[in-house]
C-alpha cells in the first residue's frame, strides 16, 4: 500500500455547503473519508488525540501518492459523543460523499451509529471504542473496530485476579453514557471470576466523590476497578481512593494511560501501584516507528498513546481496503474489501500482534496480544508492565 500527502478538509465543514460532493454522490477524482470526532463533548479527551493522528495518517498517505493514485480528503463532523446527534452526523458524512467513516467518539454514540451505517450502507471503523456490541451482530454488516474488546479486557482482568487470589471487586465509575454501557458489558464478564461487592457512580464533573468511595470501601473488595472516560474524574477517583482505601489494589481501563496531561494533576503518589489496561509495548518495533512519525508532527516530547496507534492502524486498514476494492465509489465493495484485510502488523500491542477482518469477525486484533497491564510508579507515571501478570500472547 502507498502512503500519501496533505489533509484536505472539505470546504463543506467550514462553510456549511457541500463542496466535496452533492446528495451523497462520491467524487471520482478524490477519495473522501468521513471523521466523526468528538472535539467538544465528554469524549474529547481521547477523541481529539485519535482525530489528530487520523489527520496525520491521511497526510502521510497523500504524501506517498494517495490511494490508487487518488488524493484523500478528510471531512470532519462532531457529534459531541451524544447518541442523539450521531445519526444526523453520519448522514452529513454520507452527503459529503464519504466512502467510509472513522468514528472517534464515545461508545454510546458508535452503538447508535450501527443502524444508520446499515441503512446507508457505509462502512465505519471505530479506533477507540471498546464495546463488543459495535462489531457484533445484529446490524454489524458495516461496523468494524480496532482495539481489543471489553470481553477480552475481562479475560485479562480475570487472569490477573486468579493469579493474585482476588475473589471480590468493587467498581467505581463516572455516570457518562459511554461508561454506563461499558460497565453493563464488563460487569457480567467479571462476575464469572469475582464477586462484585458494589458499583458506585458519580457525575463526570463531580468535585467530591468521598461518599461514593467510602461506601465502596465499606464493602471490603479485594480490588477496585475505576471505569471512566479519564480526565478530571479519573484523577479525582484515584486521589480519593488513595486516601480512603490506600491498601486496596486498584485497576483501571485504558483512559488514564493514554492521557499524560492528567498525570500531573494527581496528588503525590496517588497513582502509585495502580494498574491500567494498556495497549502499547516497548517490544513492538512498529510502535517505535509510529512514535517517530507522530513526534515529527506533534513534537519530540509528545507521549505516544494507544489512541494514536489505533487511529493510525484504522486508517491504514481502511486504505488497504480501498486499494483492494479498486472503486472507492462503491461503499459496499469497500466494506467487502475490509473483510479481506488480513494479518496487518499492528502498531499497538505486543510484538507479533496482527489485525484482520473477515465476514464473520469485525474485531481487528487476532489475539490478546493487543493488551498489556501497566503499573504506575511513585512519580505518577506509567513505570513498566505489571510484574504480577500479563495476558497470554498467541
Amino acid at each position: 500500500m502507498r502512503l500519501g500527502k496533505a489533509i484536505a478538509v472539505c470546504a463543506a465543514v467550514v462553510l456549511g455547503a457541500s463542496a466535496c460532493a452533492s446528495a451523497g454522490v462520491i467524487p471520482e477524482d478524490t477519495i473522501v473519508i468521513g471523521l466523526d470526532e468528538d472535539s467538544t463533548g465528554p469524549g474529547a479527551s481521547y477523541s481529539t488525540i485519535a482525530g489528530k493522528t487520523v489527520r496525520m495518517t491521511v497526510d502521510l498517505i497523500n504524501q506517498a501518492g494517495g490511494i490508487n493514485g487518488k488524493q484523500v480528503e478528510l471531512v470532519v463532523e462532531n457529534d459531541e459523543s451524544s447518541p442523539t446527534k450521531t445519526p444526523s452526523i453520519i448522514r452529513k458524512l454520507v452527503d459529503h460523499g464519504s466512502s467510509a467513516v472513522i468514528l472517534a467518539t464515545g461508545s454510546g454514540s458508535v452503538l447508535q451509529a450501527k443502524s444508520i451505517l446499515q441503512q446507508s450502507k457505509i462502512p465505519a471503523i471505530a479506533p477507540v471504542v471498546l464495546s463488543d456490541a459495535f462489531a457484533s451482530a445484529p446490524d454489524n454488516d458495516f461496523s468494524f473496530m480496532i482495539p481489543n474488546s471489553l470481553k477480552q479486557y475481562a479475560q485479562v482482568y480475570c487472569g490477573a485476579f486468579e493469579k493474585m487470589g482476588y475473589k471480590s471487586l468493587g467498581i467505581l465509575g463516572d455516570a457518562s453514557a459511554s461508561i454506563d454501557g461499558i460497565i453493563k458489558t464488563l460487569r457480567p464478564a467479571l462476575e464469572k471470576c469475582a464477586i462484585v461487592t458494589g458499583v458506585e457512580k458519580a457525575p463526570v464533573d463531580a468535585a467530591d466523590i468521598t461518599a461514593q468511595v467510602s461506601r465502596l470501601a465499606e464493602t471490603e473488595p479485594d480490588a477496585i476497578l475505576v471505569a471512566s472516560i479519564g480526565g478530571h474524574f479519573e484523577i479525582l477517583a484515584h486521589n480519593t481512593l488513595s486516601k480512603v482505601t490506600p491498601q486496596t489494589q486498584r485497576f483501571s481501563l485504558a483512559s488514564i494511560g493514554n492521557q499524560p496531561a492528567s498525570w500531573a494533576l494527581a496528588d503525590s503518589k496517588a497513582l502509585s501501584g495502580m494498574v491500567y489496561m494498556g495497549s502499547l509495548s516497548e517490544n513492538n518495533p512498529r510502535t517505535a516507528e509510529l512514535r517517530r512519525k507522530v513526534q515529527a508532527v506533534k513534537g519530540p516530547d509528545y507521549q505516544l498513546t494507544a489512541y494514536d496507534a489505533q487511529a493510525y492502524d484504522a486508517v491504514m486498514m481502511l486504505a488497504e481496503a480501498i486499494e483492494i476494492a479498486g472503486d472507492h465509489r462503491d461503499r459496499t465493495a469497500v466494506r467487502d474489501a475490509l473483510q479481506q484485510v488480513s494479518a496487518l502488523p499492528a502498531s499497538f500491542g505486543q510484538d507479533g500482534l496482527t489485525l484482520s477482518f473477515s465476514s464473520q469477525d469485525h474485531l481487528a486484533p487476532d489475539s490478546l496480544c493487543g493488551l498489556v497491564l501497566v503499573e504506575f510508579g511513585e512519580d505518577n507515571k506509567p513505570a513498566h508492565p505489571w510484574d504480577s501478570y500479563q495476558p497470554p500472547c498467541g
